[in-house]
């Protein structure tokens, strides 16, 4: 290849390289999805109470409430949509708050999480009996080893 070849290919990848350079620090500074907020005002009139209230109180151990948070996160992303043309029932399963939370022990580290419809959520045609899924979270590394559909 002649110099010009070189010099032209050579500049051709550099202006290839500082188009994508930009798109690469987009997502090295991507803030990460944070749960929606009250609006300052209206985060600023809530009273806590001086105590939890007696009645209805539950303690979640640290480990299932990590492990939870953890399923669900794959389960339902906080910033997933549902599809165009959704039904109601599907827009229903797009929720988090459509599905109860059951948790068990299972063998060295293991923390099943299943998520299945409330019994009382999106059963305007029947009740959802397929949007179940159960998971397997490894505690000592705090990652997902299984997922059952």
């Amino acid at each position: 290849m002649g110099r010009q070849g070189w010099s032209g290919l050579l500049v051709k990848r550099g202006l290839a390289a500082l188009l994508v350079l930009p798109l690469s620090g987009c997502v090295l500074f991507a803030r990460p999805l944070r749960p929606p907020r009250a609006s300052d005002a209206d985060l600023a009139r809530f009273q806590f109470p001086l105590d939890l209230p007696a009645e209805g109180r539950t303690q979640t151990p640290a480990a299932v409430a990590v492990a939870t948070q953890l399923a669900m996160d794959d389960f339902r992303p906080l910033d997933l949509k549902p599809h165009k043309n959704a039904t109601a029932d599907e827009l229903c399963l797009y929720r988090r708050d459509s599905f109860d939370v059951w948790t068990a022990p299972g063998p060295e580290g293991v923390l099943f999480v299943r998520f299945v419809p409330r019994q009382d959520a999106c059963n305007s045609e029947g009740p959802v009996t397929d949007a179940s899924a159960t998971y397997a979270i490894d505690t000592r590394q705090w990652r997902i080893i299984g997922i059952q559909r």
